[in-house]
């Protein structure tokens, strides 16, 4: 089952320093444009629960978490996030775009962190019951690029200060998704300049516009 919602799912992923939050804002602007009502959000986070429980995973303090610890309260806080905010905004016929989604951990607590896929799976169906996305941008980066992009931006956060081979890791399983099922990823150079990217992220939207009878305005 995918989303069965008359709203439309779109979640952004890629690595550190990628690009996500400024395409995020592009995309809220532009579907707004075409009078689509849109509800913009964040994982973990976008409740008060789950936003609580994003504290704690990136609160360096906390750097003895284990990797199953790490997987569980990322999904504890999925679980919220979509039963108190992203399905209701589906069934009102919003459309949800949020940073990041389940795709993050297969690619963190999965790729990176080396737990087995299997059990990310099992926890992925309890939680969702066959519920996925519309689309999926992948905005991939060169770890290098990410990283002077991450330190430019100030402290880094428990994730952030994670080393290189981690975030290569990362990157990969996203890569290798993507390929798994080309019909819901987008994967996009976010080396390019800005403005190209972002022709590349409307012309992907117009596409899903289109294939859910909306009229695209110029």
């Amino acid at each position: 089952m995918k989303n069965k919602y008359p709203g439309k799912f779109i979640t952004l992923e890629g690595t550190e320093g990628a690009g996500k939050s400024t395409n995020l804002k592009f995309i809220e602007s532009w579907l707004a444009e075409q009078g689509i009502d849109v509800v913009v959000t964040r994982e973990p986070g976008g409740t008060p629960i789950s936003e609580a429980v994003r504290e704690i995973l990136l609160d360096k303090r906390y750097g003895e978490m284990t990797p199953e610890t790490e997987l569980l309260l990322m999904f504890a806080a999925r679980n919220q996030h979509l039963q108190e905010k992203i399905i209701p905004a589906l069934e009102a016929g919003k459309w949800v775009v949020s940073d990041r989604f389940t795709d993050a951990s297969y690619a963190y607590q999965g790729a990176a962190r080396g737990l087995p896929y299997g059990r990310i799976l099992e926890i992925e169906q309890w939680v969702q019951q066959g519920f996925f996305p519309n689309l999926t941008f992948v905005f991939d980066l060169s770890i290098e690029e990410g990283m002077k992009r991450v330190k430019a931006r100030g402290e880094a956060d428990r994730f952030e200060e994670e080393q290189q081979d981690f975030f290569e890791k990362v990157r990969s399983a996203y890569l290798n998704r993507a390929k798994q099922a080309p019909q819901r990823y987008e994967v996009i150079d976010a080396g390019q300049p800005l403005v190209r990217v972002q022709e590349q992220v409307e012309q992907k939207l117009k596409q899903l516009c289109l294939a859910a009878g909306k009229k695209v305005v110029a």
